[in-house]
C-alpha cells in the first residue's frame, strides 16, 4: 500500500522543475550534448528496407528507409545526400530517414550505387 502526501510541504518542496531538461539514461549528459548514441551503430542484419508509407501521414506519399548500418552523424549525411538525389525534401526521425513521394525504385538504386545491401519491403 502507498502512503500519499498530504500536502507539499511532505514532497520536499519541489514539484516539478525544467532546471535540468533531458538526460541520457546511459552517460548522464543532455541528450543533445549526448555522444554516446551518435557514435552506435544500430543493430540489425544490415539490409536497407525501402518502403512507401501512406499509414498515419494525412493521405501524403512517404518512402521509408529503414535499417542502414550507419551512426547517426554518418546516416544524416546519406539523408541530406537522398533528398538531394531525388530532389524533394524528407527528414530523419529515431534512425529512419523518410523520402516525400514515392521514390522507392530511386532510392534502391542509388543506395545500391552506395554500396549497401538494400530491398523492398511492404507491398
Amino acid at each position: 500500500m502507498v502512503k500519499k502526501a498530504a500536502s507539499f510541504s511532505a514532497l520536499g518542496g519541489l514539484v516539478y522543475s525544467t532546471d535540468a531538461g533531458r538526460h541520457c539514461p546511459d552517460c548522464g549528459q543532455p541528450v543533445a550534448a549526448c555522444i554516446c548514441k551518435q557514435s552506435r551503430i544500430p543493430e540489425g542484419d544490415g539490409i536497407a528496407r525501402v518502403r512507401r508509407e501512406t499509414k498515419g501521414r494525412g493521405g501524403k506519399t512517404v518512402t521509408t528507409v529503414t535499417g542502414v548500418p550507419l551512426a547517426e552523424a554518418e546516416l544524416k549525411e546519406l539523408a541530406s545526400a537522398l533528398k538531394k538525389r531525388c530532389g524533394c525534401g524528407g527528414g530523419l526521425k529515431d534512425g529512419v530517414i523518410e523520402i516525400q513521394g514515392d521514390m522507392v525504385e530511386l532510392l534502391l538504386e542509388e543506395l545500391t550505387k552506395r554500396g549497401f545491401k538494400a530491398k523492398k519491403s511492404g507491398g
